[in-house]
């Protein structure tokens, strides 16, 4: 996420960074995922068609625990893909020298199908921008929703979730930290504040 990579280097830079509040531990993820997970089916009136695509880092190991939670409910398996959206950013040329190419992994078609983003966090909604253009460059989808864990407000672009965990009024000096057990060894989202 690179707003916790912004709150390291700020921390080296030497700005302060203090941790201002615990938003989600491990058993508050869990619920809100259930819970997204409840209204993707409502919404889709269950899962056919549906496929789920993590937005690299932390949208992944999210998509897989929606994934079986939708498993679990429905008693149907749901697919689940990555997307790297590492090129389609518009600040490729400020954030990086040489980027590096990233690998959408999916094993399956998306024409046709109902795709559901999902990520960690959103934020100015570049990221999510970025992970439309690369999904219709991978296939021709029937539709495409979104699923986050935070919404922490100051949208950029004109872009909604679908599902949201929780809804995170922030200022802009606060930086929203999402934590997993895949990726960092615990589940917990804290906000930091500069």
């Amino acid at each position: 996420m690179l707003l916790y990579k912004e709150a390291i280097f700020n921390s080296v830079r030497g700005d302060k960074v203090r941790e201002k509040a615990i938003l989600l531990d491990e058993n508050s993820i869990a619920r809100a995922l259930k819970r997204i997970s409840h209204e993707i089916i409502e919404k889709n009136k269950g899962v056919d068609d549906i496929v789920l695509l993590g937005i690299k880092t932390r949208g992944v190991p999210l998509a897989e625990r929606i994934a079986n939670y939708l498993e679990m409910f429905e008693g149907q398996k749901v697919l689940v893909g990555q997307i790297d959206i590492s090129l389609y950013r518009d600040d490729l040329t400020e954030k990086y020298d040489e980027p590096k190419v990233g690998i959408n992994k999916l094993d399956f078609d998306i024409k046709g199908k109902k795709v559901i983003l999902v990520d960690d966090v959103i934020f100015t909604g570049r990221t999510v921008r970025a992970a439309l253009d690369a999904v219709m460059d991978i296939g021709r989808p029937r539709l495409i929703q979104l699923a986050v864990l935070i919404d922490r407000g100051h949208r950029e672009l004109p872009i909604r979730p679908d599902y949201v965990g929780k809804n995170v009024p922030t200022s802009l000096n606060e930086i929203i930290e999402v934590k997993l057990t895949e990726t960092d060894g615990i589940d917990k989202v804290i906000i930091l504040e500069k």
